[in-house]
């Protein structure tokens, strides 16, 4: 049977062969095209895109310009200032090679106009090349920042400028007569040539993407259309204000911040619509025996912020949906007090609970704080830890499968394969900055769609609060509990550190006691530091009238236990430590702490080691001894020490110095990469975005609208895996 030709098909005698003028068709543009076929890259410089996490056009679309150049006005040599960057037309009045020395040599151009000269300098160039490029008597427009070189006689100089060989007033190009856009350099690219493959990615590529805000959402914010918006970040029209480009305030650059963080925000509202409102949990009876025979134990009065938390989280327990809520507060606002009340309501219901900290230290910390209370009202707390024996780590796996423990209190051992619960009910996460995303919600899957409460060992900046944690509601602790005392902060260069071991000397003959933290247990060639051994054994010769222990993270279970219980118990003077003394430490006594190397420690460190002092009704110090030279970052975090005990303004500081990125390894995290938005600069985007994105989510919780299809088509391609979407979407 004869076959039927198709479209691409065409018949001649009975022969069927494909139409040659469509086989030779050029395929489609597409935003998922390799980078390596775009014109102008090739293999080669494919591979160096790659160094920028180039591999497709639409990554290379979004590769932003980090800074912009205005060369929109011309001047003459006679305008330019040392210092400054300048454009001006010139002729080329001599070039040539000058040798310095034996081996290294220079290539200068001499530029003149009517109003004087300047030296354009290369000191990496091909001879044959510059020669023959840089003719006696060309017209060309030059770019650079000019330096003085008066003192050798030189006058005004640029050392590599952009150079464009023109002719007399010619028009203005991708380099000249414009705000050039410099991007993020990569060795082997030029670039001149970066901006020229850029610009043919922005004029073939730009127009196939797609809109995907809804036309509500963009009306009522005022946004400049998307395509757009790309084509003038990478190459903004004439009359663009540099200074609003530098300040990323531009209508484009705006456009571009607000896409980003809006998918960020409908992403979280999604999430905690579906995986977490919307999904069927246990009411529990809040306030119930176990709670009133606890709050009788107590020889304090819970805090006023204690108690308005307390409030909100008894709320959610009571709801038939899980509790997701993020509960932060300052160093020592008494954060532990909460988890463990939230802790026995579960208790109280006949499920268990489980306390997740991210270290075995820290694990141990809170099973030792635990530990009095539990006993007095009956209740089995166990430990759970990858350092454990294996037959008493077995032991404790069976308990908490059978529910004979009722709190179980551990590191990432919890979740692990091996760990079934016989009820889990509700899950605090100690998350100090250091559990994923996929983390949490692996605890999470251990039980029946427990209660979850996320702690923090300090105060998160608010923008971070509405982004990483955007899904949960947030209970802040902003009140310290009664009879903590202000606690003076002082820096001391290495050659005055005397001075701050006789202020800590004296404080002890006083009766207090003191910690001593250094960065390091013993020495490291790569690190010349004090190290905890070292500092330990020169205090037992300065010192020999005070009694001292040393305590890092390499010594035994049973050790750090006994040395810590001595110096609870006043039968240690100083404790040297390492950062294992970071949190959860609480003893009223010692009022004195002393940070050798001061600047290796970030910010949130600092503030969470100045937090084990205070604690008791005697004014407390903490000292902060470094060693220059001191690097910019390292002075910032120094001064904000200085100026400030408040945790939620060192929060806010620590954010500004390190940036979100390290703040919170935010990969790790969970939290996409932000490739235009800025943490700390836009705070107010990101309220804005969170307000529409929710009210969206609650207009059209599916996001089945037709309008809505190509945003929620972006939220899953973008996001979902992510943020753990895609077995909602």
């Amino acid at each position: 049977m004869p076959q039927k030709p198709g479209p691409l098909l065409q018949q001649t005698q009975n022969r069927i062969i494909p139409m040659a003028e469509n086989k030779s068709a050029p395929p489609k543009p597409s935003l998922a095209d390799s980078i390596q076929y775009v014109k102008g890259v090739g293999p080669k410089r494919a591979g160096l895109l790659e160094k920028l996490g180039i591999a497709c056009v639409e990554d290379a679309l979004a590769l932003l310009p980090h800074r912009y150049e205005d060369r929109s006005r011309v001047q003459t040599i006679g305008e330019i200032r040392p210092g400054e960057f300048a454009t001006f037309r010139a002729t080329i009045l001599n070039a040539g090679t000058i040798r310095l020395g034996r081996r290294r040599k220079v290539f200068e151009v001499i530029f003149e106009d009517d109003t004087g000269t300047l030296r354009g300098k290369w000191f990496q160039f091909r001879e044959p090349y510059m020669k023959e490029r840089f003719a006696i008597g060309r017209t060309c427009i030059v770019s650079g920042k000019a330096k003085d070189n008066t003192y050798l006689g030189a006058g005004l100089e640029i050392v590599h400028p952009d150079v464009e060989i023109t002719e007399e007033d010619a028009p203005a190009t991708l380099e000249i007569g414009r705000i050039v856009p410099v991007y993020p350099a990569t060795e082997g690219l030029h670039q001149k040539s970066l901006r020229t493959i850029m610009k043919t990615l922005v004029d073939r590529y730009a127009p196939l993407l797609e809109e995907y805000l809804p036309a509500d959402v963009m009306k009522r914010n005022k946004l400049t259309p998307r395509v757009q918006a790309y084509q003038d970040t990478h190459f903004p029209p004439p009359g663009t204000r540099a200074d609003h480009l530098h300040l990323f305030r531009t209508r484009q650059q705006v456009r571009l911040v607000f896409e980003e963080l809006f998918l960020l925000q409908v992403g979280l509202a999604f999430k905690r619509k579906h995986a977490w409102q919307e999904v069927p949990g246990r009411a529990l009876i809040t306030r119930g025996e176990l709670i009133h025979r606890f709050v009788k134990l107590l020889q304090f009065e819970y805090t006023g912020a204690q108690k308005r938390t307390l409030g909100e989280i008894m709320d959610d327990l009571e709801k038939p949906r899980p509790m997701h809520r993020l509960l932060h507060g300052d160093v020592g606002s008494g954060k532990t007090l909460v988890a463990l009340t939230t802790l026995l309501t579960a208790v109280d219901n006949n499920l268990q609970g489980a306390m997740m900290a991210p270290t075995e230290l820290l694990a141990e910390q809170h099973y030792l704080n635990l530990l009095p209370y539990c006993n007095k009202l009956g209740v089995k707390l166990d430990l759970l830890t990858s350092a454990l024996p294996a037959a008493e780590k077995q032991a404790v796996q069976e308990r908490i499968r059978t529910g004979e423990t009722q709190i179980a209190v551990g590191t990432h051992a919890l979740i692990q394969k091996d760990v079934d619960f016989h009820d889990l009910g509700l899950v605090v996460i100690d998350e100090q900055h250091r559990f994923g995303v996929l983390q949490r919600e692996a605890i999470g899957k251990k039980g029946t769609a427990p209660h979850v409460l996320i702690m923090t060992a300090t105060p998160i900046p608010r923008s971070l609060a509405l982004t990483l944690y955007g899904d949960m509601d947030v209970s802040i602790l902003d009140e310290m509990p009664p009879g903590r005392q202000p606690i003076a902060t002082r820096s001391y260069d290495a050659k005055h550190r005397d001075g701050a071991y006789q202020l800590l000397h004296e404080e002890i003959k006083q009766g207090r006691q003191a910690y001593v933290v250094c960065p390091l247990i013993e020495e490291s060639e790569a690190m010349p530091l004090k190290t905890a051994q070292e500092v330990h054994a020169d205090l037992e010769q300065r010192f020999s009238d005070l009694r001292l222990a040393l305590i890092h993270g390499k010594l035994k279970k049973e050790e750090r236990q006994a040395i810590m219980t001595a110096f609870n118990e006043g039968r240690v003077d100083i404790l040297v430590a390492t950062t294992v003394i970071e949190v959860g430490i609480d003893v009223p006594n010692a009022t004195m702490m002393l940070i050798e190397h001061a600047e290796r420690f970030g910010l949130a460190q600092l503030h969470q080691l100045r937090g084990r002092v205070g604690r008791g009704g005697h004014a407390s110090h903490c000292l902060l001894v470094t060693y220059p030279p001191l690097s910019e970052d390292a002075e910032a975090r120094i001064d904000a020490m200085l100026k400030s005990s408040d945790g939620f303004i060192i929060a806010e500081q620590d954010l500004k110095i390190r940036g979100p990125g390290d703040f919170l390894g935010t990969r790790q995290a969970g939290m996409p990469t932000l490739r235009f938005a800025d943490l700390v600069r836009d705070l107010r985007m990101i309220q804005t975005t969170r307000k529409e994105a929710f009210a969206l989510i609650d207009r059209d919780p599916w996001l089945k609208d037709p309008g809505h299809q190509p945003l929620r088509q972006t939220l899953e391609d973008k996001l979902g895996g992510r943020l753990n979407l895609l077995n909602i979407l």
